[in-house]
């Protein structure tokens, strides 16, 4: 059995088709199958149903699927941990992130850059948790940041990074001087919130059901630019992390408060997968995001003038 025939299985397992599979490897339709047919005779099963076309994979070719993306994933650690010892830690580091979560992003990010100037580092920050889960465990991602439940562990090394308090961002306006609010006076402001398939979203209707409240939002948008754009005009409010003040200042008019009865907060924190060794850059970025005691960055004082929030963080 090689590797390269483990890689065209996947490849095949993934895209379905052994024509779209070939084309990814970068190998002809003929040779890749080829490579699967002697795969199969190593191990004496069927792995793919074949008709005319791909029909899906055996319950042996399923099983297999799990180990061969293992194996493969500790070949590329292999590979890496090789050459970070010669000459440190190259390669592309896969990060997946929550969408609310890519906004405090560049901090860890840039920790790992400056530590390992010769990696690289490709974020998708459009995904659903269940699906960036799946990647994680599936040895599509290296790493992710996000929202993780008791139930959102199992496989992986679940790191805290920070903890998310909640803001009301909108037009002087319709806020008032104090520096805090209520969620009761929230939720009866015309509000632009994020949509219901967000997780930050699905974390503040909590806040709220737990409260007996509802917000009937005027405008849901599943951008966090848009969601920011309709707040500047001064028409709507929205609930916003805390964190999401220092790559996103309020400016102008605009202003933030803080949330409390409840002092809601969530965790945000950092996910790989728990097979050891694993990816040595997952383990170096690790490294660097836990380094950089976060909630005190955030917690920190914000300028007056750029922020006009500092009575409402500190």
């Amino acid at each position: 059995m090689l590797f390269r025939q483990l890689e065209y299985f996947v490849a095949v397992a993934r895209e379905r088709h052994f024509a779209r599979a070939a084309e990814s490897c970068y190998v002809s339709q003929p040779a890749l199958s080829a490579a699967i047919a002697k795969l199969e005779r190593e191990l004496n099963v069927t792995l793919i149903n074949r008709g005319h076309t791909y029909e899906g994979l055996t319950p042996e070719g399923e099983r297999l699927v799990v180990w061969a993306k293992r194996i493969l994933a500790e070949q590329d650690a292999f590979k890496a941990e090789v050459a970070a010892v010669q000459s440190g830690i190259t390669g592309t580091l896969r990060l997946g992130t929550e969408p609310t979560a890519s906004t405090t992003l560049a901090l860890p990010v840039g920790a790992f850059c400056s530590a390992h100037p010769l990696a690289k580092v490709q974020v998708r920050s459009r995904l659903a948790t269940k699906e960036l889960l799946r990647q994680l465990r599936e040895f599509e991602l290296d790493a992710v940041i996000g929202y993780f439940g008791a139930d959102d562990q199992e496989g992986l090394q679940v790191v805290p990074l920070y903890e998310e308090r909640y803001m009301v961002v909108s037009g002087e306006q319709l806020l008032p001087q104090a520096a805090t609010m209520t969620w009761a006076e929230a939720a009866q402001l015309p509000l632009a919130l994020l949509t219901p398939d967000m997780r930050i979203r699905q974390l503040i209707d909590d806040v709220l059901t737990e409260g007996g409240l509802v917000a009937t939002p005027q405008v849901e948008t599943d951008s966090i630019a848009s969601l920011y754009a309709h707040v500047g005009v001064g028409e709507w409010a929205s609930i916003v992390p805390h964190s999401w003040l220092r790559a996103m200042p309020v400016i102008g008019r605009t202003r933030a408060v803080r949330l409390v009865e409840p002092d809601a907060r969530a965790r945000v924190s950092l996910a790989i997968h728990a097979a050891t060794p694993g990816s040595v850059a997952a383990r170096a970025f690790v490294t660097a995001a836990t380094g950089l005691a976060l909630d005190e960055f955030f917690e920190g004082s914000v300028s007056a003038e750029g922020h006009r929030v500092r009575a409402a963080v500190g």
